[in-house]
């Protein structure tokens, strides 16, 4: 096992890992922008390195000054966590070269499933259905109006590089074709340095799932239950749980196995995840392969009571993956809210400042309560990152167990010092729609209260 671990990212993910890391006996070695220096979140480090400026760019997103933290701390693996370099081909290569683990697949890997198309064509050799559209990219306007005639629409035009909405378009007919794909190109180029599209037949209603997937390197690969990612707002996740209620339990167990399996086919390493859009009609479609540790696998530790954080490491130090489907027990619901500093009744302005109260009771019942966090009452919320608070996890015996108990839960904490998401979070539990377990991705139940 490793003695030393470079956690190459911020707050409640750099939280979360050091737990990790600690929980095996290894060393968590933080980094910091000079803008962080001062959270408290840095206090579970043994050792902490200053990159540079509040810029990410000019810190967090820096290949050269995060490696060259790893090697100067004498770490023998890096864990990059989520969003920042954690799917960056050339950065996972980097490390790899100087000699240090890196916590999270093969290069070639990130690669391919980085890029949609590719992905797509991937998913389609290890007989995964994938959503109606372009067979690779569109080049052009004419022709993405000539596959959007044969598949139908409303279409999506997609960034082949990107995520979270950006360089999306929905077109509802061809009127609206052009003139988006102008706009998708530009903002693709800018977020991501590629122009490149592809399209999608723009599926109504539909449903956001995801597969949770272990993979260790030596040719085994495990799925871990799928989980629900249908609240959403501008394509990003508000509220995730599992089991899915849109599924049968002969749907569950089908999907999670061709998810393995297409795992087992890529050769895939580490933890990863597969998402599929359900159509109303029932079909499930590949969207995309996460390659790296979600924000939401809580709810999976829940329901499985396995640490994936920490199988993330042992399968990155060599330990072949000793556990069977057969071996995997799913026990109750569990149900996660992202609590943000954003204001929702002014369309989720940022709401940066001082906490002067934070305090999120775990003992009210009738299920259990995570709270997984990087903050203490002092800390400052910055402007500079992303603004996340608190991941707030509820499990239970049923869905519904697991809803009050999350209710119970966010009705009695207390944030203050900043605008917080818990209203939002509140109407959406405890709207019909929810309740029901028949709402999309289309719209976020309960919100705007009536």
């Amino acid at each position: 096992m490793f003695h030393r671990l470079l956690i190459a990212n911020r707050g409640e993910v750099a939280a979360r890992l050091a737990r990790a890391a600690r929980s095996l006996g290894i060393s968590p070695v933080g980094i910091a922008s000079e803008a962080d220096l001062s959270a408290s979140w840095l206090e579970q480090m043994d050792q902490v390195v200053c990159l540079g400026p509040a810029s990410a760019k000019e810190s967090y997103l820096d290949p050269e000054r995060v490696l060259q933290a790893a090697l100067d701390t004498r770490c023998s693996a890096l864990h990059p966590g989520w969003g920042f370099l954690s799917e960056v081909p050339r950065f996972a290569a980097m490390v790899r070269q100087h000699g240090i683990a890196f916590v999270g697949p093969s290069a070639s890997i990130l690669a391919r499933m980085g890029v949609k198309s590719p992905a797509k064509e991937a998913m389609r050799a290890a007989g995964v259905p994938v959503v109606p559209g372009s067979v690779g990219l569109v080049a052009s306007p004419e022709e993405a109006l000539d596959v959007a005639r044969k598949v139908g629409f409303p279409i999506l035009l997609k960034a082949d590089s990107g995520g979270g909405g950006r360089g999306m378009r929905r077109c509802n007919d061809e009127s609206e074709l052009t003139e988006a794909f102008v706009s998708a190109r530009q903002e693709a180029e800018a977020a991501f340095g590629s122009g490149l599209l592809y399209l999608e037949r723009y599926l109504t209603g539909g449903r956001h799932i995801e597969v949770q997937l272990l993979g260790d390197g030596y040719g085994h690969a495990i799925h871990l239950g799928e989980r629900e990612c249908s609240v959403q707002r501008k394509h990003q996740k508000l509220i995730e749980e599992t089991p899915s209620p849109a599924l049968t339990p002969a749907q569950r167990a089908e999907l999670g196995a061709m998810a393995a399996n297409a795992a087992r086919t890529l050769g895939y390493e580490n933890a990863g995840t597969i998402e599929f859009l359900r159509a109303p009609t029932g079909e499930l479609y590949f969207m995309e392969m996460n390659t790296r540790l979600q924000v939401e696998h809580p709810v999976t530790e829940m329901v499985t009571g396995l640490d994936i954080a920490a199988w993330q490491l042992r399968i990155a130090a060599g330990e072949r993956l000793n556990l069977q489907q057969s071996e995997i027990a799913f026990g109750g619901a569990a149900i996660e809210v992202r609590i943000n500093a954003e204001d929702p009744t002014q369309d989720f302005r940022p709401s940066p400042g001082k906490l002067t109260a934070f305090e999120f009771p775990l003992d009210l019942g009738p299920g259990t309560v995570r709270v997984d966090t990087h903050l203490v009452v002092g800390d400052r919320v910055t402007p500079h990152y992303d603004s996340l608070l608190a991941k707030v996890i509820a499990h239970g015996a049923t869905r519904d167990e697991a809803i009050e108990t999350l209710l119970r839960t966010l009705r009695a904490s207390k944030v203050e010092g900043v605008h917080t998401t818990i209203p939002l979070h509140l109407a959406v539990l405890d709207s019909k729609e929810f309740r029901s377990g028949n709402y999309d991705t289309a719209s976020i139940p309960g919100w705007p209260p009536r």
